[in-house]
């Protein structure tokens, strides 16, 4: 007796709860939820014929009248997935040990620049990410060597994590940025030793398995954050695709600083 009496109850109660307006909304959801699951708690399985079936028609009916509710909450939802997405691949990014650095390797204040060799937007970003280094004295520039236009680029890449092992990586990445044309082993090589890299070293290096793990991690990191081209930097949470002007990343910089307090 008391298995029917306690249904009874529940099914009562919603129906009482529906007809306030401010419980309307989570008992919509709750039943979506319920019924896109499949899922059923002993009480609900309990319920009879006629009360779930009042449940449902009721229920339904306010989605009908009231479609805006679903709408809300699956865009609520996608807005935290997004969220979440970008905090995990944020956390990706931050993994930088062996990363080339530029400016000033303690500074408070990072930025990840993803940037490939063979990119002439990275080619014509370069001098104004060298402004703001030279006006800011507390960025951190990590360069994400993040090769995706050719075989020259993979090769140019690990020969810039390969130039940061020998401290030398501002001198190599400045030739690597001023050069014109397609990339070869030979333009790669002929950076390299203006930079006065001991080249035997830089060869191993370039070949390494930890090299090759650095490039690996930073194609992952631009994935999780859904990036596909470069140049693109990364200041706190803000992500800036392409070539933009100095002045519009020294105002992202001066928030993100703000911010940091």
């Amino acid at each position: 007796m008391l298995s029917k009496f306690v249904p009874s109850i529940i099914s009562l109660n919603i129906l009482a709860l529906w007809s306030n307006n401010v419980l309307k909304t989570q008992l919509v959801l709750l039943g979506s939820l319920l019924a896109i699951a499949g899922f059923n708690t002993p009480a609900i399985a309990e319920l009879d014929k006629a009360d779930r079936a009042t449940i449902h028609r009721v229920i339904k009916q306010y989605i009908m009248d009231n479609p805006e509710v679903l709408r809300d909450a699956l865009m609520g939802l996608a807005t935290r997935e997004k969220q979440a997405a970008i905090t995990a691949g944020l956390t990706k990014l931050r993994r930088d040990d062996g990363d080339p650095v530029m400016g000033n390797v303690n500074g408070s204040l990072v930025i990840y620049e993803f940037s490939d060799y063979n990119c002439g937007y990275c080619k014509r970003i370069f001098p104004t990410i060298q402004q703001l280094l030279a006006n800011n004295g507390d960025i951190r520039l990590v360069v994400k060597e993040f090769p995706i236009l050719s075989q020259s680029s993979l090769m140019a890449a690990r020969a810039g994590v390969a130039a940061q092992k020998q401290g030398k990586f501002p001198a190599f990445h400045r030739e690597m940025m001023i050069y014109r044309g397609q990339l070869s082993e030979e333009a790669i090589m002929t950076a390299a030793r203006t930079a006065r890299l001991d080249l035997s070293q830089l060869r191993r290096d370039m070949d390494s398995p930890a090299t090759n793990a650095i490039i690996d991690r930073t194609q992952a990191a631009a994935s999780a954050l859904d990036i596909n081209g470069t140049p693109a930097l990364v200041i706190g949470e803000t992500i800036i695709p392409g070539a933009v002007s100095i002045k519009k990343l020294q105002d992202v910089i001066d928030r993100e600083r703000a911010k940091q307090g």
